[in-house]
């Protein structure tokens, strides 16, 4: 793997002196490169792609606050945190760590994309061009049940969060049949991948010390950075760098109408690729290409 370097990040988030993994991989003009938020994201997830794009970018690979394959720290989970988070990480640093934007590329997979978005518009100039993999913006549960169940959903949030219950709970829902279940359905599209050495890898994520607080809020909707496809779509506003869309073939079907209406609706250059909500790990060498295609 060229040029790889694990760096760690030292800042301040919610009050809170906090360390975190960041890789580094490759040379050439700088590319930020966001995993996903989900019960078994971490910055790994990324490297495929990362490799494949080193050749022609310095890419940086940061773990989001309260994920990773690593012991979590106790933080705020709520989208304020999270964006909070990618301002440190875009402002100057001291020390060993330095930022190296302006970036060239900004990648977001899943539902860091509409974080991204905020980031860039927050900070403009901070990057030349973006492109979301399989863009999300709204957690499982209001995917699945509906908007109007908030209410249903933050109880259920509490009620993991809570000490000795909410880890009984938490336990049963990231058991070996419901991750393999989950992975099959909408993360891979192509079912024979999940092997039992990849669900072994997945699963050493879901058990890492106060993972459940980050599966809780994902899950449940806590961290979703808008609430409607109006303000999800009010996120692509005047400003922006060029956006492109990677959108799955196997993307699930709520999802995937999302990124269908985001490319209707004109704000965005639309790429089909093969893979489902993980295609940037399933598929790297066709996400690669798109993103490299894109900038031809």
């Amino acid at each position: 793997m060229a040029g790889f370097e694990t760096q760690t990040l030292s800042f301040t988030l919610a009050g809170r002196a906090l360390t975190l993994p960041v890789d580094r991989i490759g040379e050439g003009p700088p590319a930020l490169l966001l995993p996903a938020l989900s019960s078994i994201s971490t910055r790994e997830e990324m490297r495929p792609l990362a490799t494949r794009l080193s050749t022609r970018h310095a890419c940086l690979v940061p773990d989001w606050p309260g994920f990773g394959a690593q012991p979590r720290a106790r933080v705020p989970l709520a989208p304020d945190t999270l964006h909070a988070f990618l301002d440190a990480l875009l402002a100057p640093h001291g020390g060993a760590w330095q930022a190296p934007g302006p970036y060239a590329l900004g990648i977001a997979a899943g539902h860091a994309a509409g974080y991204l978005l905020a980031a860039a518009a927050r900070h403009p100039g901070a990057f030349s061009r973006l492109v979301l993999v399989a863009p999300t913006w709204r957690g499982p549960l209001p995917t699945a049940m509906g908007e109007e169940r908030r209410p249903l959903f933050g109880r259920l949030r509490r009620a993991v969060e809570a000490p000795f219950v909410g880890n009984l709970l938490y336990r049963i829902n990231v058991s070996t049949p419901i991750v393999s279940r989950m992975m099959q359905a909408h993360v891979y599209a192509d079912r024979a991948r999940v092997t039992p050495a990849l669900l072994a890898e997945k699963r050493r994520v879901t058990h890492q010390p106060r993972a459940r607080f980050g599966t809780a809020a994902f899950v449940t909707g806590g961290l979703d950075p808008v609430r409607t496809r109006a303000e999800f779509h009010a996120l692509f506003g005047p400003g922006l760098p060029p956006v492109t869309m990677l959108h799955p073939r196997g993307a699930p079907r709520r999802s995937g109408a999302e990124m269908t209406a985001l490319a209707e609706a004109g704000l965005v250059r639309s790429v089909a690729i093969p893979g489902a909500l993980a295609a940037h790990e399933e598929c790297p060498e066709a996400v690669a290409a798109a993103i490299l295609g894109a900038a031809a």
